[in-house]
């Protein structure tokens, strides 16, 4: 078979657009895949096309065979108007390459995730842009569950995709699994009611959770409050993104207004989960994450958690884990690397700043589920049955903390420009140049940089894994304006490369 090599040169509206494959080679990410796909009225070219999501479908259907996995695939969409199609255009490529498909039809990414168990299937491709606006689209991945691709993965389906070294094998079928939902919540919930009468909302900024997220907190016996759970791709309030602080507003007054116990809110695709307390506290996902590994270290001993350098310096220094004997191991940021660190040190529990939290047995399988994380908060409430949400979030050490934060910065010159603020701030590291008036007394350059001074306020630059960005995030446990101080250093060292652009929300 002779399948045309992708390319990155087509126009839309053209001959060569509706029958040659474009990909743009940036779509490629570190554990995602994730492109502008358009959609009506955007004057934004897109960077991949219908042709191009068949080539990327036979691209992983020889990525199985060269890795010798067995070609058998869950795959699954989320809801936008072009989600499906997508889909359909993935799955003839990877029946041409001659992978048995398991569709399990519009899912949450952790439902997919969980098909790879229940159904037996090695390998996983869901059709998501997450948390992106209207018009993106991509494809989270994955050969050896619950992991999903990391670097090398990506780099060799990229080269395998962008070279058209593609491989037809035969055999290639079709399986759709019909109300695969229902499977999903039953497994979800099986661990049974909580005790203690929750009054909760359920936010879902119009994304796919909505489908699920209402039901699955009703079937553990809370009273739901639903926030924006109506299905609309185009996400008329805002993107359903956790990590918004207009998503968290939104919560807070619904939260004050319905006298909720705790508030959630789900992410596009389900796998993520951020949470508001019953005074309409926005908590950042690393203090939730602090809090739970505080309850679950109670009951398990010598528990042992990973979380991501953007989280909290409280994993380190808080009195309560290191009285329950807990370990905590700091990585990169990004949902496949916190999933595969967990797998690797048989960690509890992981927990991202974005608001993936991954738990392993007994709790869940090592992947990230925004609704399991709903479930685990209602049982840490149900076992401090005295105690509120706002309670438990006053009992942690006061730090200041700035929200993530997002200059812009393009595909292809993102990395460039973080490599140059690392060498910036080892620099000022050897020389004993102060940052905002205190001496650097570590530096963490596993993700990025973190800076870390004498008084424990840090900042932390990385470049953004799935969009055109930099993420910027600060901390203080002394005071606001130390936490402030430090954003203002940090700043300024991003503006002494002019590729940096304005932020999406700042301090």
């Amino acid at each position: 078979m002779v399948f045309p090599t992708p390319r990155s040169d087509l126009k839309p509206n053209t001959a060569d657009f509706e029958s040659l494959p474009l990909v743009k080679p940036t779509g490629f990410r570190e554990y995602d895949a994730r492109w502008w796909f358009g959609h009506p009225g955007s004057d934004v070219p897109p960077e991949l096309n219908l042709p191009g999501v068949l080539a990327l479908g036979l691209g992983l259907a020889t990525f199985l065979h060269e890795s010798g996995v067995a070609p058998d695939i869950v795959v699954g969409h989320d809801f936008r108007s072009y989600s499906g199609a997508i889909k359909m255009a993935l799955i003839n490529g990877l029946m041409v390459g001659g992978c048995r498909v398991h569709d399990i039809g519009m899912a949450l990414s952790p439902m997919a995730y969980f098909a790879q168990f229940a159904l037996d299937v090695p390998a996983v491709a869901m059709v998501t842009a997450s948390h992106n606006e209207n018009g993106w689209t991509g494809v989270k991945m994955g050969s050896q569950r619950p992991l999903t691709f990391g670097p090398d993965e990506m780099g060799r389906l990229k080269q395998i995709v962008l070279s058209g070294a593609f491989r037809s094998e035969g055999g290639g079928s079709y399986l759709p699994v019909s109300n695969f939902g229902e499977t999903y919540l039953k497994d979800l919930t099986s661990r049974g009611p909580v005790k203690r009468r929750l009054k909760v909302v359920a936010a879902c900024g119009n994304g796919t959770a909505g489908a699920f997220a209402p039901q699955a907190l009703e079937a553990i016996g809370c009273d739901v409050v639903p926030l924006d759970v109506e299905l609309d791709h185009t996400f008329p309030r805002y993107n359903p993104n956790p990590e918004d602080m207009k998503m968290l507003h939104a919560i807070a007054e619904a939260v004050r207004d319905s006298g909720a116990d705790v508030g959630f809110g789900f992410d596009g695709d389900g796998d993520r989960c951020g949470i508001v307390d019953n005074e309409g506290n926005e908590i950042f996902a690393d203090k939730v994450g602090v809090m739970i590994a505080r309850d679950l270290s109670s009951i398990n001993e010598q528990a042992r958690f990973v979380v991501d350098v953007k989280s909290t310096g409280l994993f380190e220094t808080d009195p309560v884990l290191a009285a329950n004997g807990a370990t905590t191991d700091y990585f990169k940021t990004g949902h496949s690397y916190i999933k595969r660190r967990v797998a690797e040190l048989g960690a509890l529990a992981g927990f991202e700043r974005s608001g993936h939290f991954f738990f392993n047995d007994p709790i869940g399988r090592g992947y990230d589920d925004g609704l399991l994380t709903a479930i685990v908060v209602c049982e840490m409430l149900d076992r401090n049955a005295d105690r509120s949400m706002a309670d438990l979030y006053r009992d942690l050490p006061k730090t200041w903390g700035s929200p993530t934060m997002s200059p812009h910065c393009g595909d292809e010159v993102k990395y460039g420009v973080v490599d140059q603020v690392v060498e910036r701030f080892q620099a000022m590291h050897r020389d004993g140049e102060p940052v905002a008036g205190h001496r650097i007394t570590g530096l963490i350059t596993v993700n990025g940089v973190r800076i870390v001074t004498g008084d424990g306020t840090w900042g932390l630059v990385r470049a953004s894994s799935n969009k055109p960005e930099l993420v910027v995030v600060v901390e203080s446990p002394v005071s606001e304006q130390r936490m402030r101080d430090m954003f203002h250093a940090v700043d300024t060292v991003l503006r002494e490369n002019p590729e940096v652009g304005d932020y999406n929300q700042t301090i």
